[in-house]
Order: structure tokens, then C-alpha cells, then sequence
């Protein structure tokens, strides 16, 4: 026999190739059932019917966080996020239309995640980590840069929706994360600072929204924390605004 043959069919290399395969499907089967602690199983239109695919789901596993908590994974399903929206036709996976303030209708753009309805935290000492500058007092904004602290707040139409009150920081970035804006009602509601532009005067333009939407976004439980869904929420509100604010924004360009 030539050298490395185990037999007069079978030699080294081909058998190191068969491991090789064996070892790749396994990789692979794993690796495809670990995705699966997320997002899984998959909800149907039916019912009561679920569906895993191929493979099942991994039995549950429990990981230590941070601040001494445990999650397990795949997790109790939360419940089903809430929207008021039909679809279109009769077909199942039909697209769904929003029905009533479609910013708020929780469908297509202005859909958001269920995350624990708790404040994100800061590892480091576990103080809240997104809070305004009247609790995080160790902040402040650059003498160089405007604050638009006491300036009025306009929308896409020019109208104003309400004056600036206060910044929210995020205190692991160190970047002003929302605008405290107070309505002519006195309530505040938060807007992202992302989908802000102020101008030199400290003048805040939120060009997704109307001046009178403000009044309608989501709001916090808290007068001086948000939590992480209360953030996807009015995350959600407003950048939906870029299809639902108006009317002509749905309609197609051509």
C-alpha cells in the first residue's frame, strides 16, 4: 500500500476530509439553532400556530448580567407588541395599513421593539444612564456651542410646537440624546435629538413632524428617567413622521 493508506480503498486524507464534513455540518446545524434564542418561534396570522423550522429551538440557557440579574434564552415570549392596523387583503402576510393617527398606530414605520420596560443602565455604577441635565448636574453644554434651552420648537410647517425645557443626556456617550419640550398645554414629551437640527440662534427645527404633532407623541412614565421601550416608542413616533406626518408624504412620487 503507498504511504498513509489505511486500507487499499481508504486513506488519511480522505478520511480527514470526512471528519472535515462532519465537523462543518455540526459547526453549521449549531450555529443555526443558537439563532435561534432570538426571535423565535415565529408568530402566524393562525391562531395558535407557531412555527421553529428546522432545527427546534435550543433548550433555554441562562446568562448573568451586569448588575447581577439572570436572563434565559429563548426567553417567555413578551406580550404581542399592539397596533392599530388591518391588512389589506385577505391573504395571509398581506401588507397591514394603520388605521386612525398612523404615528401612533404601532404598523410599518412606526413599528418599535418591546424592550423591557425598565432604564437602560449604566454599568459602571448602575445609575440611569439617560436622564436629564437637572439630574446628571456634572454636565453641561459648551459655551461654545448653542443651547437651545428656552428656544421654541418648529415643525415641518413652521408652527411652533413648544419651547425647549431641558437636555437629556446620555451619560456612557456624552451626547445630548433627547429635547425636553414643553407644550403650550405644560405637559413635556421628549424628541430625538438626531431628527433635530438647531440652528445658530439655538432655533430647533423637527422637520419629521407638524407643529400640532408634537402634542400626540409618546410619552414617559417618569418625569426624570425613560425607559428603553418608552425610548423605541418615541423614537418610532417621530421618525415615522417622514411618511405619515402628511398626507402627500404616503402618496407615491410618480
Amino acid at each position: 500500500m503507498q504511504t498513509g493508506a489505511i486500507t487499499g480503498y481508504i486513506d488519511v486524507a480522505q478520511v480527514a476530509l470526512y471528519v472535515f464534513w462532519l465537523f462543518f455540518f455540526g459547526l453549521v446545524f449549531y450555529l443555526r439553532r443558537e439563532d435561534k434564542r432570538e426571535g423565535y418561534p415565529l408568530v402566524t396570522e393562525r391562531e395558535g400556530v407557531f412555527l421553529q423550522g428546522f432545527p427546534v429551538m435550543p433548550p433555554p440557557k441562562t446568562f448573568l448580567l451586569p448588575d447581577g440579574s439572570t436572563v434565559s434564552s429563548p426567553r417567555v415570549e413578551l406580550p404581542q407588541p399592539t397596533f392599530d392596523a388591518q391588512p389589506v387583503a385577505s391573504w395571509p402576510g398581506a401588507p397591514m395599513h394603520p388605521m386612525g393617527n398612523a404615528m401612533l398606530a404601532g404598523a410599518g414605520p412606526a413599528a418599535s421593539a418591546l424592550r423591557a420596560d425598565v432604564p437602560d443602565l449604566m454599568q459602571e455604577n448602575g445609575e440611569h444612564r439617560v436622564v436629564p441635565l437637572r439630574v446628571a448636574t456634572d454636565h453641561t453644554v459648551d459655551e461654545e456651542s448653542p443651547d437651545p434651552r428656552g428656544k421654541e420648537v418648529v415643525g415641518a410647517d413652521g408652527v411652533v410646537g413648544g419651547v425647549v425645557s431641558d437636555l437629556w443626556v446620555d451619560r456612557a456617550e456624552t451626547q445630548i440624546r433627547y429635547l425636553e419640550v414643553t407644550l403650550p398645554a405644560g405637559a413635556s414629551v421628549l424628541v430625538p435629538m438626531p431628527l433635530s437640527k438647531v440652528d445658530a440662534t439655538g432655533q430647533v427645527v423637527v422637520a419629521s413632524v407638524l407643529g400640532s404633532q408634537f402634542a400626540d407623541a409618546p410619552n414617559r412614565a417618569s418625569p426624570d428617567s425613560v425607559t428603553l421601550r418608552e425610548e423605541d416608542r418615541i423614537q418610532a413616533y417621530y421618525a415615522s413622521g417622514y411618511m405619515y406626518a402628511t398626507q402627500s408624504r404616503v402618496e407615491p412620487l410618480l
